[in-house]
Formats: structure tokens, sequence, C-alpha cells
């Protein structure tokens, strides 16, 4: 019998995808790490990038195209079960609706080589951050001159307890780098939907099929959910922890800050 070559690219293609979003999205490991925000180039006007996730459809994580406002079989399906009146029904539609995630581009601090990242975080973290910017003693800690680091301290989870995430924004302001090459590597950024691309409507009503008729669905669907595309973990995250603001520092490097105002401005 002869090879399927289509099935054998096919498969090629997602291992390389998983390779992709595995080198290009960020966790925080054990202890602490310094990270930077940086803008993101394809919106130039907000880093923060809301997505929403299916956790509970299929076995694999499922961008749902809500997130573009585009139409979605799962969505409209959960709307309808949760107008039917009975109380089942509406607590099963709330458990297929879909997640939200935010994601923000960063480089690692020590680890600035390897290019910007993807960091996911829940609605605990993403409201801290942003009362932060929008405190005037700090503004825009993404400025890619004058901008911030900011400590990400991550707890594992023992015993009984959660995992637990808490932020510290650093006083000085500073630039992102003062290397032209890592300038370059923060321009030339992956698009998100690289990392999450979006299903089509009838992928996804195969998906809500195949959960709705689990004898029916594929053998051969994808095994787990990829471990930096957890769920919400707004109960695992402690309180931002703001530093004292202080002046800029100065001693900028001139082509690094001239290659950011050509993108930005």
């Amino acid at each position: 019998m002869a090879l399927n070559l289509d099935a054998i690219k096919a498969k090629l293609n997602q291992l390389n995808k998983a390779d992709d979003k595995k080198q290009n999205l960020w966790k925080p490991e054990s202890g602490k790490t310094r990270i930077r925000i940086v803008p993101y180039v394809h919106r130039k006007d907000n880093p923060f990038l809301e997505l929403y996730f299916h956790y509970d459809i299929s076995k694999r994580s499922m961008l749902s195209p809500i997130t573009f406002g585009n139409a979605d079989p799962i969505v409209e399906f959960a709307d309808k079960l949760k107008k039917t009146g009975d109380k089942d029904e509406w607590l099963m539609g709330r458990k297929i609706e879909p997640k939200m995630r935010t994601y923000v581009p960063v480089i690692v601090r020590g680890k600035e080589a390897e290019g910007v990242k993807f960091w996911g975080f829940g609605k605990q973290i993403y409201t801290e951050i942003l009362s932060i910017i929008s405190d005037p003693d700090y503004g825009d800690i993404t400025d890619l001159m004058n901008g911030r680091d900011i400590d990400v301290e991550f707890t594992p989870a023992e015993g009984a307890n959660f995992p637990k995430t808490s932020i510290r924004v650093k006083p000085n302001t500073q630039p992102a780098t003062e290397d032209k090459a890592i300038a370059e590597k923060i321009m030339n950024q992956p698009e998100i939907t690289d990392l999450f691309p979006e299903p089509t409507y009838e992928e996804l009503e195969k998906a809500l099929s195949d959960w709705m008729n689990p004898e029916n669905a594929d053998a051969d669907a994808p095994a787990s959910t990829p471990a930096a595309v957890a769920s919400d973990d707004d109960e695992d995250e402690a309180p931002a922890k703001p530093a004292k603001t202080a002046k800029p520092i100065a001693g900028k490097v001139d082509d690094v800050a001239s290659a950011f105002n050509d993108l930005f401005n």
C-alpha cells in the first residue's frame, strides 16, 4: 500500500508548529525571572492580546474565532443551552464557553538573544499590570526607551496549595535594549496567530460533534492541551507589588533609539 504523502506532510507541519510554539511561548520557572514587556509590532497601539480558548471541547485547546469577532458554532450552541431555562443546560453552556487568556510579547533578561516570546496569564495578573500602567507614577512600562522591567516570581504548587505568580515593577526606567541586534529581534517578532491559528467554523463544528458523540470521535485526535496554554489561573496569582518611581536613566544608544523610532513613529 502506498504511503499517504499528504498525511505525512500534515503531520510534519503539525510537529513544526508545535516546536515553534514551544520556542516562542514563555512560562515563569520556579523562583524569580526578570522580563520586559515590549510593543507588539503587528498592532503597535496595544501589546495586550486577549485570546479566547476552548479548553473543554477537544483533547487540545482551540482558539475561538470570537477572538477576532468571527462566528463560533460552539459559542452559538452554548448560547442556545443557556436560553432553554434548564439549570443543567445553562451550566453546560457556561462550561463550554471559551475562556480568555491574555498574552504579551516579552524579552527575558539574560536571554534577550532568543528574541521575543509570548507570556500568557489570567485575569488577576492582567488587572495588576493594567493598574500599574494607569498609575501616572508609572505610565507606559512597555515603552521601548523609557519603560520598566518586571520581576516575575513563580511558586510551584505544593500539596493542596495552588501555584502562585507575583509581579514587581522595577523603579528605574531604561531602554528595552542597547544592542541593535536585539532591537532587530524585537522588531521581527512572530504574529500571535502563527502560534495559535484560528480554526475554521467546520473544524469547530466537528470538535463539538465529537464532544457530543465521543464514540464517533477520530482516534488520532491530538492527545493533550499544550502546557503553555493552561486554563485561566486567576486563583493562583498573587497581587502585584509596585515599586517606587524613579527618574529615567540617561545614556541610551542612538542607533537603537533610531531603529525603534523608525518602526513605531
